[in-house]
């Protein structure tokens, strides 16, 4: 049971132009639970300008279907904001926490009422210095694969157990109650990349079901950079982690995290993948 909307209740889930080095192919999987009355919320992007390539993940808040909100609206409209002013410029690539802080505001100030929360990660290659800049809010997250181990990777940010950081926008009889963390409270990192690097960007509906040596595992089966084997490792990985969220007799991470804290969980977590792999590589026009 994940503790979403604050303490009141739970929910049962589911081109770059020049530069040496560039991210040079990326594929997005996205999985749902399939018929087990499940609702699919995770939302991606990935978008390049100049010198610059960005991608990211927000995973919306299921819980808010029980108010009769879709929550995939809140997530899905954060990155498409987030994807527009990448497009327009209007960013620094080394500080990605200003593209959520600003997707976050321009949804606020949205004359259209749009209610919901979700979790987000925010990845921007910097293609003049480098270097990866990073934003990540709540439990979704990345990994940076070298030689085939993680010599990077996101730190998960919980309230407390099952209990992410989560941007919100709630109606004013709810504000206060419903968990609502700032933009600014993101984690934020940067450091250089390399040629063959792998950026796995994914909601927490991977990291919750395969820990990283079964990750490190499919990786290893990448035998290239083209758009093909991407595209079929990162829906190999959503698979897997899709099968193992419904085994009842595995240990899962996130099952081996409940007995951490107390409770006596075994199997895996249904929710929903959302996988984006990029490898950095020489660009070549």
């Amino acid at each position: 049971y994940k503790k979403l909307l604050g303490r009141l209740r739970q929910e049962n889930p589911l081109n770059p132009g020049g530069g040496e080095v560039a991210v040079s192919q990326d594929h997005a999987t996205a999985l749902q639970p399939g018929d087990r009355a499940m609702e699919f919320h995770s939302c991606y992007c990935s978008f390049t300008v100049i010198f610059v390539l960005s991608s990211g993940v927000a995973d919306g808040v299921g819980g808010w279907r029980d108010y009769g909100v879709d929550p995939s609206q809140f997530s899905g409209t954060l990155m498409r904001t987030c994807e527009r002013l990448v497009k327009e410029g209007r960013f620094v690539p080394s500080n990605p926490i200003g593209i959520l802080t600003t997707s976050y505001c321009e949804l606020l100030q949205n004359k259209v009422p749009l209610l919901g929360s979700s979790t987000a990660c925010i990845v921007v290659l910097d293609r003049t210095s480098h270097r990866l800049h990073t934003a990540n809010l709540g439990d979704s997250g990345f990994l940076v694969v070298r030689g085939g181990e993680v010599v990077h990777r996101s730190d998960e940010q919980q309230h407390y157990f099952n209990t992410p950081f989560q941007l919100s926008i709630a109606p004013p009889e709810a504000e206060g109650v419903v968990l609502s963390d700032s933009p600014d409270a993101a984690d934020s990192t940067s450091f250089d990349v390399q040629l063959g690097d792998i950026i796995l960007t994914a909601t927490d509906g991977l990291f919750d079901n395969m820990p990283d040596y079964m990750i490190l595992q499919e990786l290893k089966k990448l035998k290239n950079s083209n758009y093909e084997s991407i595209q079929q490792t990162a829906r190999s990985i959503a698979e897997q982690a899709h099968e193992l969220a419904y085994d009842p007799n595995y240990m899962s991470p996130f099952a081996q995290f409940a007995c951490d804290n107390g409770l006596n969980v075994r199997g895996g977590k249904p929710d929903d993948i959302t996988v984006l792999l990029s490898i950095v590589a020489e660009y070549t026009d």
